[in-house]
């Protein structure tokens, strides 16, 4: 305890979602304790190629697992719980979350093969105690029930962590932000203000969840035949206004996709989702019923080659065939970096003949963050000394601290940092000290593994230029060729030029073979001659791969 007391500062470390759209993760280290609060994943960018999902670079709390108190999860989209089975996996410390975010952690902790967590429930309005930090928890608004932010009272002052919030009066489940409790925190005199900056660049207030169901109920009212909407798979408020919808007009609800059906049913199971069994449709019954009484709800507003809506784009999802007369609404904005996988979707459905509705022609899309005017109410309720605007891109930071400085929070009180920065904070004082977890972490298969760009590098040069092999076969005492060298090429040659390139290359590797040297001489002058040839024939730099065996 006297090392708590005598340390007297508080570190703040963004481990992800500070420059970035994702990945969110937080550690506050107070002497020997650590909390986290969320731990999410990202998806990675068109040019990762092979790369599943981004994590944090959790090295630094693996490196203090012993000195992890708890883990808190604001909310349970993927953002900010994808990566909590990895952290389990080396971190052993009790998980902190509201009934509905811990069900959908747990079905994802099996296949993440984490054998045991310590899960704890809480709910708004409770308040907890972990090593020398209280903490209080507050409900707020966003397209998924459940979510809190914290009121966390350390020994160097108030600090208030917003979670993904918005100021919705009129919430699908009912639920808004607690605005009483936030005015309530402002009084006490708050430190530090963390606060959601992903709308930071949007004028005005979000649109209410209220608004996007009147738009659905008009769509679905209006639709010939069946109506697939496209949603997050997390988005729980989303898939109760289409089965209210559907309900009102006469339709059953089929829900498709993995892990859209298991986040329905740990909805429905907790009583998150309102929606009677008569009302679901399965799967293998949607061709039964007429069109017009059939509403599908699933996976693939993200163009995720596996998703339902990309494989009934494609025409090979079998339970469905689009076709004129469907009705495809895309209920979500376009992550950044996935909006060529979106539009290709879209204009698959199109050509298929169906009527496609997405958020840049229709109002079929309400984000669940606060715009700025919200941004600007939180921060005059919290009435902060610090503000660290988190949650975002780094031009969405740099505007939300703009606004922080509208709203009376000193300029140099304005703390813009990235993923990484070590903040230390005491009463009077606020600064960065170093960069920890620099590293992006990626899930490649089954392995996880820093994300190194050469790699990158040689799967980029392969899916645009392709790869040549060449096996060389040399007799151990001549030195000469034995046989004709076998080419083998994947995404480099045409058809057109195989014949002749291949001659060519054939007698490149005869001149090189003929000038003698070691086996690692003659290999690495086998690449620099097939790479040069390559190019000078085709302008490709395929990847060139000789393989030398001396008989």
């Amino acid at each position: 305890m006297g090392a708590i007391l005598t340390s007297n500062t508080l570190r703040i470390i963004p481990l992800g979602g500070l420059g970035e759209i994702g990945r969110n993760m937080l550690v506050l280290e107070y002497g020997e304790d650590l909390i986290i609060i969320d731990a999410g994943l990202m998806f990675p960018e068109n040019d990762m190629l092979g790369v599943d999902v981004i994590l944090p670079d959790m090295t630094y709390v693996y490196q203090n697992a012993d000195r992890v108190r708890g883990i808190i999860i604001t909310h349970g989209h993927e953002d900010h719980i994808g990566a909590l089975p990895y952290l389990l996996e080396k971190v052993s410390a009790p998980v902190y979350a509201t009934t509905l975010t811990q069900g959908l952690i747990e079905v994802k902790l099996p296949e993440a093969q984490v054998r045991h967590a310590e899960m704890r429930t809480i709910a708004a309005g409770d308040e907890i105690e972990i090593g020398p930090f209280r903490i209080e928890f507050f409900h707020v608004s966003h397209s998924i029930p459940d979510g809190v932010g914290l009121a966390i009272y350390t020994p160097v002052g108030l600090i208030v962590h917003s979670g993904d919030f918005k100021f919705d009066h009129s919430p699908v489940d009912g639920r808004r932000t607690d605005f009483a409790k936030l005015a309530e925190l402002g009084g006490q005199g708050v430190l530090l203000l963390l606060s959601d900056s992903t709308n930071a660049e949007r004028p005005g207030y979000t649109p209410s969840e209220s608004a996007l169901g009147e738009t659905l109920n008009r769509i679905i009212r209006d639709a010939p035949g069946r109506v697939i909407v496209a949603s997050f798979a997390s988005n729980i408020s989303r898939i109760q206004q289409v089965i209210d919808s559907s309900v009102r007009c006469g339709r059953r609800v089929a829900i498709v996709g993995r892990s859209m059906v298991r986040n329905v049913r740990v909805a429905r199971n907790m009583g998150y989702l309102d929606v009677d069994e008569e009302t679901l449709l399965p799967v293998d019954q949607i061709e039964h019923l007429p069109a017009h009484q059939v509403s599908i709800v699933c996976t693939g507003s993200q163009g995720e080659p596996a998703s339902a809506l990309v494989r009934m784009g494609q025409d090979q999802y079998r339970p469905v065939s689009v076709g004129p007369g469907d009705t495809v609404i895309v209920s979500a904005t376009p992550i950044p970096g996935n909006e060529e996988f979106v539009n290709r979707t879209l204009d698959a459905l199109f050509r298929l003949g169906a009527d496609v509705y997405y958020d840049e022609v229709l109002d079929v899309h309400v984000s669940g963050h606060a715009s700025q005017e919200e941004q600007k109410m939180m921060l005059n309720l919290i009435r902060p000394r610090y503000f660290i605007p988190i949650h975002g891109e780094y031009r969405h930071l740099v505007w939300h601290g703009k606004l922080a400085v509208q709203c009376g929070v000193p300029r140099e009180n304005v703390l813009i940092i990235e993923t990484g920065s070590v903040l230390e904070l005491s009463e009077g004082s606020a600064r960065v000290t170093e960069r920890v977890g620099k590293g992006l972490y990626y899930v490649d298969g089954s392995g996880v593994a820093e994300l190194e760009h050469a790699i990158q590098r040689e799967r980029t040069a392969m899916a645009h230029n392709g790869v040549l092999v060449a096996t060389v076969v040399v007799d151990r005492y001549t030195g000469g060729l034995m046989g004709e060298p076998q080419i083998e090429s994947r995404g480099f040659m045409y058809e057109a030029e195989t014949d002749g390139l291949a001659g060519r290359i054939r007698e490149e590797i005869a001149q090189v073979v003929a000038r003698g040297g070691s086996r690692s001489e003659m290999t690495n002058r086998l690449e620099t001659a097939l790479s040069r040839l390559a190019q000078a024939e085709t302008g490709r730099r395929p990847i060139v791969i000789p393989i030398l065996v001396k008989l």
